[in-house]
């Protein structure tokens, strides 16, 4: 149940598996995405090792912030468009 006060915003993303590695190598560390509302985001890269499937990290997605802009919860909502 969602906290009064929180954010939910909606994003794609296609992260092939050969770039996510920058992310786990920590080269980079932030992922920036645009929302379906057009606002841009940027969320810490480790988020998303949940989400990492062998053709990376694609899908349609719902991050949530706190007040204080502090992530509390990312989760896929639709798969790639493979399906799996």
């Amino acid at each position: 149940m969602p906290v009064t006060g929180n954010t939910r915003l909606r994003f794609r993303l296609d992260i092939s598996s050969a770039d996510y590695i920058a992310y786990y190598r920590g080269v980079a560390r932030d992922v920036i995405a645009r929302t379906l509302d057009g606002r841009r985001i940027r969320f810490p890269a480790d988020s998303l090792r949940s989400h990492v499937r062998h053709d990376g990290v694609r899908g349609l997605f719902e991050i949530e912030f706190d007040a204080r802009n502090k992530l509390v919860a990312l989760r896929r909502l639709e798969q790639g468009d493979d399906g799996k």
